[in-house]
């Protein structure tokens, strides 16, 4: 069944964007996914189409009114989760990620403005995400940032069977280094255990790095892997 991602956006010319090219796009041509990016304006209200009203309480910028993003869910509700792009909401994680993409598919409403009136968001019991703790000027380049991380774990999109394995976050760790060729470049040489021929010694290696690395760039995941290993943190 094809994995399909309805983006629900004031700007929609956006999409697919780079999810048109590479990995994403040769999925989306061969039909392992399909994209559906909706004007939220064709909801609007009156004469220019409005999408948006001031903020009760006063304060800066406008607000996303609850009606028009009701009805333009209710054009695309189905069993698939709706997922609001906001800086608010929980981070996103490969875990996560993982999980959509073993669904149906995702409805993306993506933020503009000051926000999303908030009874829309618990009348459609929506998830929030964040993909970081900054702000951008709406939710559409998060949009792209989530489905391209869901996309590449479909079935059929990535050529080796391994490669959304041996990643970062797949074990709860940052990847290990990679080296090619040449095996000498402006003085540094590729560890030695790489061209042993060893595939055991190589995977200790690796794993070895893996943790160096966490450990010393993200101490946040290092405590979390060593709390799951049943180690002291």
């Amino acid at each position: 069944m094809t994995w399909r991602a309805t983006v629900l956006t004031l700007f929609p010319e956006m999409f697919p964007g780079p999810l048109g090219h590479s990995l994403a796009g040769r999925a989306l041509e061969r039909g392992l996914w399909s994209l559906d990016a909706r004007d939220l304006r064709a909801h609007g209200l009156g004469r220019h189409r409005a999408v948006d009203d001031t903020p009760f309480g006063g304060g800066a910028g406008m607000v996303l009114r609850p009606d028009v993003i009701d009805a333009a869910i209710s054009d695309v509700a189905d069993d698939r989760p709706i997922v609001v792009l906001t800086p608010r909401g929980r981070p996103l994680t490969q875990s996560r990620v993982q999980a959509l993409a073993a669904g149906p598919g995702v409805v993306l409403l993506c933020g503009r403005f000051e926000g999303i009136d908030q009874r829309v968001i618990e009348h459609r019991a929506m998830a929030e995400i964040s993909v970081g703790d900054y702000v951008l000027s709406g939710g559409e380049t998060a949009a792209l940032v989530l489905l391209d991380a869901c996309i590449r774990l479909l079935p059929g999109v990535m050529g080796a069977s391994d490669s959304g394995t041996e990643e970062s976050f797949s074990d709860g760790l940052l990847e290990y280094p990679h080296y090619t060729r040449p095996a000498e470049w402006c003085g540094r040489a590729v560890p030695e255990i790489l061209l042993s021929g060893n595939h055991a010694a190589i995977a200790a290696w690796r794993q070895t790095a893996a943790e160096t690395i966490t450990q010393t760039l993200r101490p946040d995941l290092w405590a979390a892997y060593q709390s799951t290993k049943g180690h002291a943190s």
